[in-house]
């Protein structure tokens, strides 16, 4: 199946999309966060309203919270000006600026905003923002110049998986020497990255899904990344549940998660991070669920490993 076949496909079992007011962020919140060096940094994240990606991953479901057109110009500009206004000071050190899509698209986020989105980051000592590894080049170095020297930048990229044959059934169309040839261009210029990576990826056998989600933060790691987050995959954009029935995709669980995790502890420049967005979606146990969030939560930030969660219920229900 071509790539335009696989689009109409994935977007064809989509639930209807949400109303989406272009002037209005989806929302924000505070959150700290532990960065390479072991300093844990307070963050504010800001979900802005702009034009969905033009690329049709199988697995994403933030196609919801974008606009069906173009990003009006001047929209994200009040969106964020609108956030920054309930914000009380001392301000958080890092800025995230999600679209839910590609920030060097130019129709989800038109250039002539740039400066006044600048202007409003100055009070942050560093921005992310996040886009498909084919949209990453010169805009970003200028994006970068446009912030100017007292703010550092930071990309988020979406590796998902290197796991050859997953990788090529994503849709995402990602090459992985796209994306290390902008790993060492974003270094060369300053520039941090962060990547994404999945736990759950279709068409990963399910006895081989943790270990390829470390191979993959492995890779990222290699490649230079400050941050990587392991984002466990989730249902609900029609295209999983087909995929789900067909025997290629099994949803993650919580003790994968877990498990992912405490392998990825030993990196020296990357800090590694389980996503906990949706985390009461995930198959676990009830008796235990609560204790298992709390310490997937506190090596987040401690970066350091922990015992593994004791349970008999757990225990009880592995043995029949």
């Amino acid at each position: 199946m071509n790539v335009a076949d696989a689009d109409r496909r994935i977007r064809a079992l989509r639930p209807p999309k949400r109303a989406v007011d272009p002037t209005t962020a989806h929302g924000s919140l505070i959150e700290t966060e532990r960065r390479p060096d072991g300093r844990v940094e307070r963050t504010l994240t800001v979900f802005l309203a702009g034009a969905e990606c033009p690329f049709t991953c199988s697995f994403c479901d933030l196609w919801q919270w974008t606009l069906d057109g173009s990003t009006p110009p001047g929209a994200l500009v009040a969106q964020l000006d609108g956030v920054l206004a309930t914000l009380e000071e001392p301000y958080p050190r890092r800025l995230k600026l999600y679209t839910a899509s590609n920030f060097f698209d130019r129709r989800a986020v038109p250039r002539e905003d740039w400066p006044a989105i600048a202007r409003l980051a100055a009070p942050f000592e560093a921005v992310t923002v996040e886009s498909h590894v084919s949209t990453i080049g010169a805009a970003t170095l200028e994006f970068a110049r446009v912030l100017g020297p007292d703010r550092s930048l930071e990309v988020a990229i979406g590796l998902e998986t290197i796991h050859p044959g997953a990788m090529a059934q994503l849709n995402k169309r990602l090459e992985l020497p796209r994306f290390d040839a902008v790993s060492r261009m974003l270094a060369a210029e300053g520039i941090d990255l962060r990547a994404f990576v999945l736990l759950g990826a279709p068409y990963v056998p399910l006895e081989e899904s943790v270990t390829w989600t470390v191979r993959t933060v492995e890779h990222a790691a290699a490649c230079g990344a400050a941050v990587v987050s392991i984002i466990p995959v989730r249902g609900g954009n029609g295209e999983m549940e087909r995929l789900q029935a067909l025997g290629v995709f099994t949803p993650p669980t919580i003790m994968q998660l877990e498990c992912a995790l405490d392998r990825c502890l030993d990196f020296e420049r990357t800090a590694v991070e389980a996503d906990l967005w949706d985390v009461r979606l995930l198959s676990a146990c009830e008796v235990c669920r609560p204790r298992r969030v709390e310490r997937l939560a506190r090596i987040n930030l401690t970066g350091r490993a922990e015992p593994r969660i004791v349970c008999s219920a757990c225990s009880e229900a592995n043995a029949t």
